[in-house]
């Protein structure tokens, strides 16, 4: 069993910061790429950014500059610090990590932790 628990989300003000953090548990073997995507009402899910084991990034053209995803190899963590958040930020951001178990790779995701940017 593989869980992954966000916490971070709330409503900030336009111009205001967010952390997002995620932790992943259980029968892990190793932990591969890991991420964050969001998705608000009416649209798909889209990725904000992604993290590799070796610390490479790709971030969203939309959220560039804005955020900074990090990742804890150790902890089996990955954090997203979003700053200068705009209205059209606001979604639900749901973190991802790709997890080896029994020899195989499995993507995971979490439940999901809201965003509202408003003033």
């Amino acid at each position: 069993q593989v869980q992954l628990v966000e916490s971070g989300g709330g409503l900030v003000q336009p111009g205001g910061s967010l952390r997002l953090s995620c932790a992943a548990s259980g029968s892990i073997f190793s932990v591969d790429t890991m991420g964050w995507y969001r998705q608000a009402p009416g649209k798909e899910r889209e990725l904000v950014a992604s993290i590799l084991t070796n610390g490479n990034t790709n971030y969203a053209e939309s959220v560039k500059g804005r955020c900074t995803i990090s990742r804890d190899n150790a902890k089996n963590t990955v954090n997203l610090q979003m700053n200068s958040l705009k209205p059209e930020d606001t979604a639900v951001y749901y973190c991802q990590a790709i997890i080896a178990r029994w020899g195989a790779k499995f993507n995971y995701w979490g439940q999901g932790t809201q965003v509202t940017v408003s003033s």
